[in-house]
């Protein structure tokens, strides 16, 4: 299957962005080429990446195959837009290039937007980890549950994985493309402005895609960091869209708990440093959004027995924070 050169478009655009993944991204682009679904194109966007040599040379034997496109570093958002803006499909699918696809998958979410002409963007379930010897899933660590509508989206009952994503072109231009101002989450982002702009999102717990999740140097990395994204995408949310009153209480609770979420982070990176009275502070702020009784009790050992609370706190795995889906 190469790019379609007649004057028909191929049915499916297959969006990549490409960030030093050269050591990877043969692999992504091997299980599109052999997916059982083949009215596609391909567009790779090599988004300023410094492996650029070495990810050419892997890149060359699929040349007659893809859309090869170099831009300046834009992140994540910026490659998807530009790629979104040359693509010709009806509809969008979208790989990150460390991730790859297993060979039904677009055929499956095809037939999803087959079976409901109504359906903007549908999703999949997937391996959360590149370990073939590892078979827990995605929707084992962030279940999707009930209908994926905008409150779903926001309190994240339902979560959607960006490789497994295939979208119709016309929702995504009416909801406004990705923020490329966004460091981490775009993706979180732009499925939350699709919902609310009223497209149906369905999803299948079918197995569908396999990521690379824990790739060192990844955006998932840092909790904290993650946990911030979240609260500014919320925050932005709040601040930029016309909710209704109920809508917006539902999202500014959120965003409530995910900044105390995100205070609680950053006192135990102050706790782990030794900065005992800044990581109070912080955890006490954080509480003030959480209300957790084990909190309170951990605030009263760093007021009273400070340095023996801190040695307890890293002893036990009951205060250690959950990575936000």
């Amino acid at each position: 299957m190469g790019p379609d050169n007649s004057n028909r478009n191929p049915r499916v655009s297959v969006i990549m962005p490409a960030y030093n993944t050269a050591t990877l991204i043969a692999a992504s682009l091997d299980s599109v080429m052999q997916q059982t679904f083949q009215d596609f194109e391909v567009l790779v966007v090599n988004d300023g990446s410094p492996d650029t040599p070495e990810l050419e040379k892997v890149l060359a034997p699929y040349l007659g195959r893809i859309v090869y496109i170099r831009q300046e570093n834009k992140r994540a958002a910026g490659a998807r837009n530009t790629a979104i803006r040359r693509s010709r499909g009806e509809f969008l699918a979208f790989l990150d290039s460390d991730d790859v696809w297993l060979p039904g998958h677009l055929a499956a979410q095809m037939k999803l937007f087959d079976a409901d002409p109504e359906l903007g963007l549908g999703y999949a379930n997937c391996y959360a980890t590149s370990d073939p010897a590892q078979r827990r899933t995605f929707m084992q660590n962030c279940p999707s549950q009930g209908s994926a509508s905008f409150a779903a989206l926001v309190v994240e009952r339902c979560q959607i994985p960006v490789s497994t994503v295939v979208a119709r072109k016309s929702a995504l231009l009416a909801a406004g493309l990705f923020d490329e101002t966004l460091v981490r989450c775009d993706d979180y982002e732009m499925w939350l402005r699709v919902a609310f702009h009223g497209a149906k999102i369905a999803y299948t717990r079918e197995v569908q895609a396999r990521l690379n999740e824990g790739r060192p140097g990844s955006l998932g990395v840092s909790n904290v960091k993650m946990v911030e994204a979240y609260w500014q995408i919320l925050e932005k949310a709040d601040r930029t869209l016309p909710l209704s009153a109920s809508e917006r209480k539902i999202v500014r609770a959120r965003a409530d708990e995910i900044h105390g979420r995100y205070l609680l982070e950053e006192s135990k990176i102050r706790l782990y440093q030794g900065e005992l009275d800044s990581a109070a502070q912080l955890m006490s702020e954080a509480n003030s959004y959480l209300g957790r009784p084990k909190l309170k009790l951990l605030l009263l050992g760093l007021r009273t027995a400070p340095v023996l609370t801190r040695k307890l706190f890293f002893l036990s795995s009951r205060f250690r924070g959950k990575t936000l889906c």
